[in-house]
């Protein structure tokens, strides 16, 4: 079976005066189709790095990175655009909805930006916002929805381009426990239904949620297994007390649309 993402010795280096910076250091990792895989780690880790090499938001220093099998490493900015726009669904710690727009328009958003026609666009929104349970809210505003059905409508909004991978950065951050456990949930439903989902956290709670946990620290993997297991959630002390970093606004403004 191929592969749906693979690192092969992946680098990212950064000059910084007279610092040189490995934010990833020959990273090697693969994710098959139907996963549902955290990339874990604290702010300097890589895992950012890692998330916006995944997202085609950013390319390699070294290494190959292949998504469905096509070699998007070495890509210009409107190739990766248009594997980003095809084959990847982004959910963030914000839902970057836009509060003109009701709950159905924000679905079809990405839709409009990509070309679909408006009869596609209203089924391929409707139909994703069933899945989340908000088809009764199509109508609604976004301020007119809790916390946790913005975050589900943001949901539905990835689903709705029909993407090879859900990518997920700490998408509970802005939620309280529960709404955030509901949230959680949901991605768990979806994979459980085929979906491939790549969550991003420094959370070890957030993290066993998945089914496998990958660990980076200091741009290297130290683990990468079962999120049961007891080693997947150990860590440097020192790493603990420091906060979490996000890539979401690193994205084009398209994109966070």
């Amino acid at each position: 079976m191929e592969h749906l993402i693979e690192f092969k010795d992946i680098y990212k280096i950064y000059h910084m005066g007279e610092e040189t910076v490995h934010a990833l250091d020959g990273v090697s990792l693969t994710i098959d189709p139907g996963e549902f895989v955290a990339i874990v780690g604290q702010s300097g880790s890589g895992k950012s790095t890692a998330m916006n090499i995944i997202g085609c938001l950013d390319v390699p220093t070294s290494g190959t990175y292949h998504l469905g099998g096509v070699d998007v490493s070495t890509m210009e900015d409107d190739q990766q655009a248009e594997i980003r726009n095809k084959m990847l669904g982004f959910i963030f710690q914000q839902y970057n909805l836009i509060p003109k727009l009701n709950v159905q328009e924000n679905v079809e958003l990405p839709l409009l930006y990509a070309g679909v026609g408006a009869e596609e666009r209203h089924e391929r929104a409707i139909r994703s916002l069933e899945r989340v349970g908000l088809a009764d809210k199509r109508k609604n505003l976004p301020s007119q929805l809790s916390g946790g059905q913005q975050q589900r409508v943001s949901i539905a909004r990835a689903l709705a381009g029909n993407p090879s991978v859900i990518l997920a950065d700490e998408p509970t951050g802005a939620l309280d426990s529960r709404t955030g456990r509901e949230v959680l949930s949901f991605l768990q439903k979806l994979n459980a239904e085929g979906d491939t989902v790549v969550l991003i956290t420094h959370d070890n709670s957030i993290a066993v949620k998945a089914k496998r946990i990958i660990r980076l620290q200091d741009g290297k993997i130290i683990y990468d297994g079962d999120s049961q297991d007891p080693q997947a959630v150990v860590q440097p002390k020192e790493e603990e007390s420091k906060e979490s970093d996000s890539f979401s606004d690193l994205l084009p403004e398209e994109v966070q649309a």
